[in-house]
């Protein structure tokens, strides 16, 4: 009888032995997949970084050099102010410079008063030469045209990134 019993703990050990060999080669494999499913995605992304990175130099470059031209035409119209509004040119008056500054802030009208601007504004403000007004406004252009480009770049730039895969 002993000698059955001795039998049977030897199959468990045996059995367990195989278990634990079976579990470890599993464990061991399986990790073997994990390991390389994580180097596959680290190389992944950083092929993605770098093509996001390349994207990004490209539309930037093209802004600034975009930005550029945009810049030097809107200097080169300002420049050119004194040639197309002569010195002499009437001012304007005060109340043209008070409304375009209200316009140019976004100022609302006065519900109560139901106007744009502040009459007591316009009737205190001076007037203002044609060149000055027409040197501002050009500059103002110049802003606004440089933010759309601003704008446009980042869409692109958007637009761009959202393609790498």
């Amino acid at each position: 009888m002993p000698q059955i019993i001795y039998r049977w703990l030897a199959l468990l050990a045996l059995a367990g032995t195989l278990l634990a060999f079976g579990w470890i080669k599993g464990a061991s494999h399986e990790q073997a997949k994990v390991d390389a499913a994580n180097l596959s995605a680290t190389a992944r992304a950083a092929i993605v970084r770098q093509r996001r990175a390349e994207t990004t130099v490209q539309v930037l470059t093209k802004y600034v050099d975009r930005v550029r031209t945009v810049h030097v035409a809107g200097e080169t119209i300002i420049k050119e102010v004194p040639v197309y509004v002569p010195s002499d040119s009437p001012a304007l008056p005060g109340g043209f410079r008070v409304h375009h500054d209200a316009a140019a802030l976004g100022e609302l009208p006065d519900p109560a008063l139901g106007e744009l601007p502040d009459p007591a504004r316009v009737a205190d403000a001076a007037a203002v030469p044609a060149q000055d007004v027409a040197a501002t406004v050009a500059a103002n252009y110049l802003t606004c045209h440089e933010n759309a480009e601003q704008l446009t770049a980042l869409q692109e730039w958007v637009r761009e990134q959202s393609q790498v895969r």
